[in-house]
């Protein structure tokens, strides 16, 4: 039930395929960081799922052509508790969600919506960050034009130590860079 309400959430924000992106991006970095079997199947439901509370923010947020206003931005930070509100009664789904509740989560402490910083956040959330924003860097939103690869692996550096856990950004660039030249 939730893929198919993930599926008609990416239509109507206009990001086609985010979350199974964000898992095939999130996939070879966990096994670089020794992640197990079960907890790389974890990620591969997970994942998709991540913005699954976006369905509480009224559409015309999720499709706005420009920035949005301080009052917009309190509503699409709503989606996280509102993801981890629509797992939390499924007993089956309830180890997801440090993927959808902790996913805007930031290394330094600035994230939303518990606002913990540092190895307090799971790592599983960290990987979901890193993965995610990558993601929307790299791929067209209604706000601003997908940025070059290049660019995003450098603001994944940039970020590194405040947005995003360190040692994620490093076996995320190990993976990704590599396969970038490797394919060239």
């Amino acid at each position: 039930m939730l893929a198919a309400v993930v599926r008609a959430l990416e239509e109507r924000d206009h990001t086609q395929g985010h979350g199974a992106r964000v898992a095939a991006l999130a996939e070879p970095v966990a096994r670089k960081l020794g992640w197990g079997a079960q907890q790389i199947a974890v990620l591969r439901h997970a994942a998709p799922l991540h913005d699954v509370g976006k369905v509480v923010v009224r559409a015309e947020i999720l499709s706005k052509p420009g920035p949005l206003s301080p009052e917009e931005r309190v509503e699409m930070r709503t989606h996280p508790r509102a993801g981890a509100s629509l797992v939390l009664p499924m007993p089956n789904a309830r180890h997801l969600l440090p993927y959808v509740l902790l996913h805007h989560e930031r290394w330094d402490g600035g994230g939303y919506p518990c606002g913990i910083a540092g190895a307090a956040i799971p790592v599983e959330a960290r990987l979901l960050a890193v993965a995610d924003a990558f993601d929307a860097m790299t791929s067209p939103r209604p706000y601003r034009p997908m940025r070059p690869r290049a660019e995003a692996f450098a603001e994944l550096e940039c970020e590194a130590g405040r947005q995003f856990d360190p040692a994620i950004v490093d076996a995320f660039l190990a993976v990704w860079q590599r396969a970038r030249f490797a394919a060239a």
